[in-house]
């Protein structure tokens, strides 16, 4: 026996919102910690040791946090299913996050965000080539619009001038084979997650999907870099607690404001929204860095909006069904 539940947009987009502002802020000590400046002058830690620190501890705190308030029945799958999860967490999580922070690596901040967040052109080509959706001109409006404010508001130009003259900033673009290529894999990654996972949430729990995906990139990243080879970093404890702060406010909950969103609306309304990222990581600097905000910055904050308002104009579909299991 199943129950259905209405999708409530709103919903959707307040826990995208706040997905990004999560992410906004965990991309502030993300950096930092490639640079050892947060960590009192011990040397940065390695992408991969974050990428992996990310997504295992996230499992391990959210899910006897569910075990304890909704029984261990809440994260089971059928087997068939559990798999599905599994790829979604290696091929979407791990992959996504490890390819990103490469990208960051490689390239420079501001290079790995443009490329990264060409995702929303993924989806909706994806989208509109299966059919799912039409590519109509509040959706297409709406995902050129996210590419552009995000290229604007991370301040990729500076202005020359008067505005609109623009040019590119010194040093913020920054192109290497590697990088670049790695960016479009995060891309591509991130799409499928979005994809794959509003598939899977339109039938199964969110929390069970949530923590097979984390469990999936948990057992990947054990496998690519066993845990000794953690141990044989020699990482400071102050690194460790690091390490667990990072999970939390990158992986255990955005992820799980994230999938809430995907289980409110479509791939394509989610993945536009989540171009508040990096309007978030602007205003974060801005208030507890001191940073300074330009009118070309601002104006690429306004046209992030612009966009999301554009792909959440009802285009004349059903509302989605979201149907859960019984535990």
């Amino acid at each position: 026996m199943t129950s259905e539940h209405s999708s409530h947009p709103l919903r959707g987009y307040l826990y995208v919102a706040a997905a990004t502002l999560c992410w906004g802020i965990s991309a502030s000590l993300g950096r930092a910690a490639f640079t050892g400046k947060l960590l009192g002058g011990l040397r940065p830690i390695d992408p991969l040791i974050l990428a992996q620190a990310r997504t295992t501890i996230a499992f391990f705190l959210v899910t006897p946090i569910l075990w304890t308030l909704r029984g261990r029945s809440s994260t089971k799958l059928p087997r068939r299913e559990m798999l599905q999860a599994f790829l979604l967490g290696v091929f979407g999580l791990a992959f996504s996050n490890y390819a990103y922070y490469l990208a960051i690596q490689k390239t420079t901040v501001a290079t790995a965000i443009i490329l990264q967040y060409v995702a929303p052109v993924w989806v909706l080509l994806y989208m509109v080539f299966t059919r799912q959706q039409r590519a109509t001109a509040s959706r297409v409006w709406g995902v050129v619009l996210a590419v552009l404010g995000c290229v604007f508001a991370i301040g990729v130009f500076a202005g020359v001038g008067h505005f609109p003259f623009l040019a590119i900033a010194a040093g913020r673009i920054k192109l290497n084979t590697v990088g670049v290529l790695a960016a479009q894999v995060a891309a591509v990654s991130f799409a499928f997650y979005s994809i794959y996972g509003r598939h899977l949430l339109q039938v199964y729990d969110r929390w069970a999907v949530l923590t097979n995906s984390l469990l999936g990139a948990a057992l990947f990243w054990i496998i690519v870099n066993p845990p000794w080879k953690i141990i044989a970093a020699h990482y400071a404890p102050k690194q460790y607690a690091f390490m667990v702060l990072f999970s939390i406010t990158s992986a255990a909950v955005p992820f799980s404001l994230y999938f809430a969103g995907l289980h409110h609306l479509d791939a394509t309304r989610v993945i536009v929204t989540a171009a508040l990222e990096p309007v978030f990581s602007v205003v974060i600097a801005a208030i507890f860095l001191g940073e300074t905000v330009t009118l070309v910055q601002m104006a690429g904050m306004a046209v992030v909006l612009s966009a999301i308002s554009f792909v959440q104009r009802s285009d004349g579909t059903a509302p989605a069904i979201v149907v859960d299991p019984i535990e």
